[in-house]
């Protein structure tokens, strides 16, 4: 069979340039080529039709554990770990993920170097490696991996709603797998489990179940050519496609009540029906019609009505699992303590909703809308990374026609009454999962899920239940959203007069600054504002910053039923609390963007405390702060490193002992009082005008600073606030010992991170070498050669300006003062690897660092994200990446070499480290003793973070006092 290049004509956004073109090669594989010569990156993803419910019985996670191994090596490239070394040595990134049904390898790099990168890609399905020490290492990889997810409330949720299901299905299965699946078991039954993975790989990898996307700058004809070429010796064996057998959900799962402990504090309600699924009627639209009305926040909704009777603080409804064959429609409610209270007339009310739907029939015009939306939203889409791109595309191909798979189901096009009111029927009482999470249940459940060990109990819901839940329901007005004011219809690019490529400081006062960057790269209809409120009062104590924080969660509580329809119609916001006082960002079209924003401002102007209000947010503030404490264990070593090293940071303990002497009127107390003083650093971006942009700003100053009370005024030089991050001692590693705030959470953590300088042209693009260069080397050594854990990474570390690089390490295996011996050992591996590293080798990574930092911004978020940074850390480096670049090119092998010596490696001279070692469960002795012994030179232990801090001089400020305001 000839290869076909059968032209169908894809379906792509209007403003897309890129070329398309399917092909199919003789030996079946279909594949889509993208030709884009604007990409900087080049990248593929290889999508096989091969999941975990093709697990063989008794080898739960084989699937997971398969996807694992290719990677390790193939007959045509034997050297273990040498795909994902090239991969990252050429500026790329590589990873895969295993689902039900498909299971999904991916990749991008740098352009120049695509074709080997791609031939060693290939090489997973022709003819990988498997090697009997490589396959013993990575059982250990998954068992960790699985580790990480014991204590995850999403992991152990899904895996109940899974193991509720007929045990005949493939659904009902686990499917990560551990070292009991993939070793114990299959050891006891005298299986051979590297037999089994060759065994399962060739029964199910075949060409004809695969589906590839392959993005590069080049043309169609070259991109064809290579693909042909590389992957035309996968074998096809014809295999069939999983099918999967009908639902999961006999009626034994059915009309149930399902109580169950979480691990984290808050009440949640999952109320699920299995229905028809969406992929079968894709162009309907009807599950996305039916998420968008149970799931509106606006006047009439489900949600207003919880929230205003202070049962809810959050509501989602939508498709949730599925395949061809079945699906489920699930929502999501979040409950208060009050709500939990009133589950029943909650379901109850949900119902009478549904109701409201079944009866009222079908909205052409809420249809319309919708449509009006999507199309939109389709047409004016952000260029995304490549390598994102290729796994949405790859995922799609195996479930759409060839000319939809850009689109999916993202346009739901024809208007169907008949095939939405077949799903609003299936949302019956006696058809329903109900899903009800909290620790109240703690000792009242008398059932175990095997996996995760989630505690539980079911009991059967009747018919005359769920109609009394009905009955005593709240009798509110339930109806059906007014239209949204805030679709965009002008679309026009607007024609920027503005010279120069970066920010420009457009106006400066005493209340405010305004950098202004129109688009020049995108020429989308789409803008981006983001104001910093620095106000000193906010973040002067640790009940300031809590109240803060109330103060910006009630702002976006007031404000969610009049801007839901913004966000419905892509024009987000966002009030955060930050450091310094509170952040407001808008994002999306341009066109009702100031009607939001002026909206926006006025809430702030006029704010009130309301007390209900208040009370719902404090306890959703209470129980954040307490499950701080079920953080994975290395992303509470970065929190502690963080508190070490920020100058005027408070700990969240502190803000967990004082939230519960808070109340309402000490927020109506303090919010006109932080407001009181403010400097306004504002950035906007994209399809505005540099008047426009000037005229938001005035009209901002002129409700908060102006008129005869005005509410806020200027800062004085004195009052700029300023993030200050602590300087480490040259010579010396200190290290700070700490439980895990979890007890029965069995992971410890390492963040081992070295502190090299602040700022500064060259000492950044060694740095950055250095931690491209020995980035592999350290995932290889320490998690697939040691197997410390499957969370292993090296990455910089930048700290207002303060740069540094960071290994961080999640383990079982080994106590946190063993891995810092590890890290230590590996880094003098490494030191011999540096010096013997060849001239050709060494420039081929600084070209791969140049390519990276030639890449363009893909879209006008990442755009302004990049530009941001310079300003909140005062830099204001904006050509930075051209300096860098300059900079490398200049760079020889012995300053790389001569860098490593003097900061990095074990005993430099510069070298200043901190180890910040959690302790899980499993490695309480080792911590006592760590905290016991008399720390020696060159090792201090850290026994008090604050009297460390104090302790130390600080690096100074690029924001430094009246620097503020200056260029």
């Amino acid at each position: 069979m000839a290869v076909g290049k059968e032209e169908v004509e894809i379906l792509k956004p209007r403003t897309d340039k890129r070329g398309y073109r399917r092909i199919v090669l003789p030996n079946r594989l279909e594949v889509l080529l993208i030709s884009d010569p604007e990409a900087d990156k080049a990248a593929a993803s290889m999508n096989v039709s091969v999941g975990s419910f093709s697990d063989p019985e008794g080898l739960e996670g084989l699937a997971h554990f398969l996807e694992h191994m290719l990677f390790y090596a193939s007959e045509k490239y034997p050297l273990e770990d040498s795909y994902s070394k090239y991969i990252t040595e050429h500026g790329g990134s590589t990873n895969a993920f295993t689902s039900s049904e498909h299971t999904n390898y991916y990749f991008d790099v740098n352009n120049d170097s695509f074709e080997e990168a791609l031939d060693r890609f290939a090489q997973f399905f022709i003819k990988p490696l498997m090697s009997p020490d490589a396959t013993m290492r990575e059982i250990k990889a998954v068992d960790s991996e699985n580790q990480k997810n014991l204590l995850s409330d999403a992991w152990r949720m899904a895996q109940l709603h899974k193991h509720l299901s007929a045990d005949s299905h493939p659904y009902h299965k686990f499917s990560t797998g551990n070292w009991d699946t993939l070793e114990v078991r299959p050891k006891a039954k005298g299986l051979d489990t590297r037999h089994e993975l060759l065994k399962f790989y060739e029964e199910n990898y075949s060409a004809n179940l695969m589906h590839l996307v392959v993005y590069w700058k080049e043309s169609l004809d070259k991109i064809q050519s290579l693909v042909e070429n590389k992957f035309q010796d996968i074998r096809n064996t014809d295999r069939g496609c999983f099918n999967c057998p009908g639902h999961p959900c006999t009626s034994e799962h059915l009309q149930i009540l399902v109580k169950t402990v979480p691990i984290k504090q808050g009440h949640k309600l999952r109320i699920i029906w299995p229905i028809t699924p969406g992929i079968r009627h894709y162009k309907e639209g009807h599950c996305r019609y039916v998420g968008h009305l149970i799931g509106h926040e606006g006047e009439g909704s489900v949600f207003y009505i919880l929230k205003t009777l202070g049962w809810a603080t959050g509501l989602s409804a939508g498709e949730g699992d599925w395949t061809y064959e079945f699906s489920f429609f699930t929502v999501i409610i979040d409950l208060t303590d009050a709500g939990h209270e009133h589950m029943e007339e909650i379901v109850g009310l949900l119902f009478k909703y549904i109701f409201l739907l079944q009866k009222s029939g079908v909205s052409k015009r809420i249809f319309d809308e919708l449509s009006a939306i999507c199309e939109t939203v389709f047409h004016y889409q952000d260029k995304i990374p490549p390598i994102d791109y290729v796994v949405n595309v790859a995922s799609n191909m195996q479930l759409y026609p060839p000319k939809d798979w850009l689109v999916a189901s993202s346009l739901p096009s024809n208007f169907s009454p008949g095939t939405i009111q077949m799903v609003l029927d299936e949302l019956t009482p006696n058809n329903i999962r109900i899903f009800w999470e909290s620790k109240k249940f703690e000792g009242h459940t008398d059932l175990v899920e095997p996996w995760y060990g989630t505690a539980y109990s079911v009991e059967k819901i009747t018919d005359s239940m769920l109609q009394k839940w009905i009955e005593t329901a709240p009798n509110e007005n339930l109806h059906l959203p007014v239209p949204n004011i805030f679709i965009p219809t002008d679309l026009s690019i607007k024609e920027m007069q503005e010279k120069g490529n970066y920010p420009l400081l457009l106006r400066k006062s005493s209340f405010s600054r305004l950098w202004y960057k129109p688009d020049k790269l995108f020429f989308t209809p789409k803008a981006y504002v983001k104001i910093d409120f620095n106000c000193p009062y906010a973040s002067h104590s640790p009940e300031a910053g809590v109240l803060t924080d109330i103060f910006t969660r009630l702002l976006m509580d007031y404000l969610n039923e009049y801007a839901y329809d913004a966000q419905v119609a892509s024009l987000y916001y966002g009030i955060t609390h930050t450091d310094t006082g509170f952040q407001l960002i808008v994002v999306g079209y341009n066109h009702k963007m100031r009607i939001l924003l002026e909206t926006i401002v006025g809430k702030i102007a006029q704010f009130k405390v309301k007390e209900d209000r208040f009370a719902v947010i404090k306890e959703t503030v209470m129980k954040e702060y307490q499950n701080f404490k079920f953080q994975q264990p290395y992303q509470q070593a970065m929190y502690y490193c963080s508190l070490i090293l920020e100058d005027h940071s408070w700990p969240w303990i502190e803000g967990l002992e004082v939230l519960p002497h808070l109340e309402a009127g000490d927020l109506a107390k303090f919010s006109p009082v932080m407001l009181s003083k403010a400097f306004l650093e504002c950035y906007v971006a994209g399809n505005i005008d540099s008047n426009e942009a000037e005229s938001l700003v005035q009209h901002i100053e002129d409700v908060l600073y102006k008129g005869p009370m005005p509410i806020c005024k200027p800062l004085f030089p004195s009052e700029h606030l300023t993030n200050r991050i602590i300087k480490l001692e040259t010579g010396i590693s200190h290290f700070y010992p700490i439980e895990g705030l979890n007890p029965s959470d069995e992971n410890s953590a390492l963040v081992q991170y070295t502190q090299v300088h602040q700022d500064d042209l060259l000492l950044n693009v060694k740095l950055q070498l250095f931690a491209l260069v020995a980035k592999q080397p350290a995932f290889h050594q320490l998690r697939s050669v040691e197997q410390l854990g499957y969370i292993t990474v090296l990455m910089q570390r930048n700290d207002s300006g303060v740069r540094g690089v960071q290994f961080i390490v999640q383990s079982t295996a080994k106590d946190p003062g063993q891995i810092d011996l590890r890290v230590e050992a590996f880094l003098k591996l490494f030191e011999s690897k540096l010096n013997e590293m060849t001239n050709d080798e060494f420039r081929d990574n600084v070209n791969a660092l140049i390519d990276m930092k030639l890449e363009k911004h893909k879209n006008l978020r990442e755009e302004s994200a990049y530009y941001w940074r310079e300003i909140v850390h005062g830099t204001l480096k904006f050509d930075r990446r051209e300096s860098e670049i300059a900079a490398l090119k200049q760079l020889s092998k012995q300053e790389l070499v001569d860098f490593f010596n003097e900061y990095i490696k074990v005993g430099a001279p510069q070298r200043k480290v901190l180890s910040v070692q959690v302790y899980g469960a499993l490695h309480s002795a080792e911590c006592k003793e760590a905290k016991g012994e008399q720390s020696q030179l060159p090792s201090v232990r850290i026994d008090d973070i604050f009297s460390f801090r104090r302790s130390r001089p600080l690096y100074g400020s690029f924001k430094g006092g009246l620097g503020h305001m200056k260029l």
